[in-house]
């Protein structure tokens, strides 16, 4: 994914839980976005998240294919 395109969709969903990333080799991984590297110099930029069994998951922008957010939206009710 375009590292513009994965920023913005990540970017609201920092620090939430709940929150799937699907890779380019299939691998899906759930949890907490804990933390996003953008523009270091030298570095890839990526996404950490943190499964629930504790495990960081280091991901970079260009693996991802799908960001799915998991989490209820606010004001809606479900029967």
């Amino acid at each position: 994914m375009e590292v513009t395109k994965a920023l913005a969709a990540l970017q609201p969903l920092y620090g939430r839980d709940n929150v799937e990333i699907v890779t380019r080799e299939g691998h899906r991984v759930r949890g907490i976005i804990r933390s996003m590297k953008m523009t270091q110099a030298l570095t890839t930029p990526s996404v950490k998240v943190e499964r629930a069994d504790g495990e960081i998951i280091k991901i970079p922008f260009y693996a991802i294919v799908e960001i799915i957010n998991h989490n209820p939206i606010a004001g809606s009710a479900r029967a």
